[in-house]
């Protein structure tokens, strides 16, 4: 495979761009591998490249019913940030956060990262408690953050409007170094290096059922044939039941819908993240110009990847009050993707009770920010048993009432 750089493209250039080859081979199933991944979204491929690049296991296939990265990976708004209450919480995303800043360098593939920073809106007193609480644990956490003022939010957001009627910007929880990247991109620049160390990616391999014997793990049953493996790793999001089903046990999670839209492209007016929790909106600006947005999940059970009017409605009109800029703009693009919610809206990465099945999942509507750091956690505990980064996510936290709960610093939750 092709090493990306500038000499390459200018070598194809000359040559009209005929000598690019396949990003990633289209492999048939072997009958067994060390591993299997089930799923490969960003975390799924993730948890297969830092298992080749780190452990040095590269048997190993990542099995998809649909599409590379066709699911909530290529469903969302791209918002990376660590500022997270909780010890546990922080510790993974703050991985993620630095794995992200050298990512593209890493996968010799533009994942296109913009720290641009990431401020989450205080616009009640008890928001300024809540968000000075947080900052003041990430100081003790190492994750660089500060809690800011009205006047400062406003001279990096030039466009937003801190004396709304009912609720005033009153300062904000930044983080200068969250951001943004493409989200396509990450799910590509693993599937190609995880391909180029040996894997098989295999599209269109929809997993029927899973294979055990005396509590442990024998292989899966495909719609491609029956594959033996002796681990097996589940990294489904929103059908995370259905699998656990498959393999004869129970996950504490529900699977919602979680909307976004895209307006039509305009002039560059914003140029870091904003979060309005108190709203319930947030908005970005994409590269193409793009205002991204988005809010929080929808209040009952679904597996539905469309939108809904009422539901951008709110979101929209919430928004106004904060950005009026935006009163104007026509929507372009509405789409939603399938969450998996649990709790205390923190994920589970654990052992299960079926030996050598391990699973990842409950990440509910943040999980693009933490691939890197998923990936990299879900890859030690299944080559070694166990990872600091996952102890305390493990699936019997529930059983034991040793909630990680994140439902104040999830904010909307993304």
């Amino acid at each position: 495979m092709k090493r990306y750089s500038v000499f390459a493209v200018a070598r194809e250039a000359l040559r009209y761009h005929q000598g690019w080859g396949r990003v990633w081979k289209k492999p048939e199933p072997k009958k067994k591998y060390e591993a299997i991944i089930i799923g490969a979204g960003g975390h799924g491929l993730a948890t297969a490249y830092y298992l080749g690049k780190n452990h040095g296991l590269k048997n190993v296939a990542i099995l998809e019913k649909g599409w590379l990265g066709g699911g909530n990976t290529g469903r969302n708004t791209t918002i990376i940030r660590s500022n997270y209450l909780q010890d546990a919480s922080a510790a993974i995303y703050e991985k993620a956060r630095s794995l992200y800043e050298t990512m593209s360098q890493d996968l010799n593939y533009n994942v296109m990262f913009s720290p641009r920073g990431v401020m989450m809106l205080a616009q009640t007193q008890h928001e300024i408690r809540g968000y000075k609480r947080t900052a003041q644990a990430n100081a003790l956490q190492g994750v660089s953050t500060e809690f800011i003022s009205p006047e400062k939010v406003k001279s990096l957001v030039p466009i937003i409007n801190i004396d709304g009627p009912r609720y005033p910007v009153l300062g904000a929880l930044w983080q200068s170094r969250g951001g943004t990247a493409r989200h396509d991109a990450v799910a590509w620049g693993y599937a190609r290096a995880c391909s180029e160390m040996g894997m098989d990616i295999i599209q269109q391999c929809e997993v029927t059922g899973i294979r055990q014997k005396n509590g442990q793990v024998l292989g899966v049953e495909t719609s491609k044939g029956s594959i033996d493996c002796e681990k097996l790793g589940i990294v489904v999001a929103g059908h995370t039941g259905v699998l656990a089903d498959m393999a004869g046990f129970r996950m504490p999670v529900e699977a919602v819908a979680l909307q976004a839209l895209v307006s039509e492209p305009i002039k560059p007016c914003m140029d870091v993240v904003v979060m309005a929790n108190t709203v319930h909106g947030y908005m970005s600006q994409s590269d193409k110009g793009e205002m991204v947005i988005g809010g929080g999940a929808d209040g009952y059970n679904n597996y539905t990847q469309r939108g809904s009017f009422h539901h951008v409605e709110e979101t929209v009109r919430a928004l106004i009050e904060t950005f009026p800029i935006i009163s104007r703009l026509k929507m372009l693009r509405w789409w939603g993707g399938i969450v998996d919610m649990t709790g205390d809206r923190s994920p589970i990465l654990s052992k299960t009770p079926v030996k050598n099945i391990f699973i990842n999942c409950g990440w509910g509507t943040g999980g693009f920010k933490a691939i890197p750091g998923s990936g990299w956690a879900m890859a030690e505990l299944i080559a070694k048993g166990h990872s600091s980064l996952t102890e305390e996510f493990r699936l019997n936290r529930f059983k034991e009432g040793q909630f990680i709960d994140e439902s104040v610093a999830a904010g909307v939750a993304h």
